[in-house]
Order: C-alpha cells, then structure tokens, then sequence
C-alpha cells in the first residue's frame, strides 16, 4: 500500500469514528430527553420571583417513579385546557383534599391557619373555592399570585397524575441554579 492509499484510508477511518461518536451523541440526546429529563424555557412572570420570564429548565422525568408529588413541588406538566403546551406551576392542592382561597390565603380542608407558603414574594390577594381536588389530581398554582393564570381560571382546573412530566430541579440558563 502507497503512502498516499495509507492517507486515504486513515481519513476514511477517521471520518467514520467521527460518524459513529456524532450518531452515539444524537441516539444518547433523544433518550435522555424522551425518557429522563424534560427541557422547559418560562414564557411568563407567573412563577417569579422562583423562576424568572425566560429561564430555561430541567426536570427530572424519573423524580416520580417511587414517589407521589408533594404540595410544595415544582412541576412540567401538560396544561389541561391544550395538551400541546407545557406548563410549569408549583403544586398547592393535593388528591382528595378540599382548597379554600381566602383574602388571598390558601386553607386545606377546612384549617383555621393557612397554608405556610414562604416561597412567595407578593402579598396573594383574592378569594376561591373551596373546591375538592378529584383523586390523582393536583391543584397547581403560580408563585406570582397576582399575577399567575393557574388552576384557580383554567376551565378543567385540575392536572392529574399522569399528565405531570417531571420535577424542575435545575435551572441551566441563564443562571445555573438548584430550583426550589
């Protein structure tokens, strides 16, 4: 073999490893976003001061395999009212319980204290319900009180279960950042 046929094929060979890594990280890209994380960019105000009007966002798709979602959580969910688009709220009602929006303070089957809710920035104001959230469903709404359209104006009111696609857990731009 010539010097010349030994260069072609080291290129040939060079060119086809770089195929088969470029394939690997396309194949590794399409798993990992269809079955582990869910990749969320914030349209709107309704959740700042936690998340801010176009953040991008990670959520974690496996964070409920072993677990049920607690009140508190932050989550991507399908929007009831159009299943296309993805919503990202803070879950505030729980399956089964009764939620009751009271000069802007949130009561769970019928307590004489409110919902301690230190993530909020904004003094809430206005009045809901009570309304009892279905079994397998959450009641989701903004941090932004004020300024959130959440459960509380949406005409099927509710996110079940299985329409909730992950946990935000980390925010990658344009600050990088634990979500809580």
């Amino acid at each position: 073999m010539t010097a010349k046929e030994e260069k072609k094929t080291s290129m040939r060979r060079e060119i086809m490893e770089w195929i088969i890594v470029i394939e690997i990280a396309i194949i590794l890209a399409v798993i990992l976003n269809k079955f582990i994380i869910v990749n969320a960019v914030i349209p709107s105000a309704s959740m700042e001061t936690t998340i801010m009007t176009g953040d991008r966002i990670f959520g974690f798709r496996l964070s409920y395999l072993n677990e049920d979602p607690q009140r508190g959580d932050i989550v991507i969910f399908k929007f009831p009212d159009d299943e296309k688009q993805l919503f990202i709220k803070r879950i505030i009602g729980l399956p089964g319980e009764t939620l009751e929006i009271r000069d802007g303070k949130i009561y769970i089957d019928g307590s004489s204290e409110p919902l301690d809710e230190p993530y909020l920035n904004v003094v809430p104001t206005g009045d809901y319900g009570p309304i009892t959230i279905p079994e397998g469903a959450y009641f989701m709404m903004g941090d932004n009180r004020n300024n959130s359209a959440d459960s509380r104006f949406w005409n099927q009111p509710f996110v079940y279960r299985n329409k909730i696609l992950g946990k935000a857990v980390f925010r990658y731009f344009p600050n990088m950042g634990k979500i809580e």
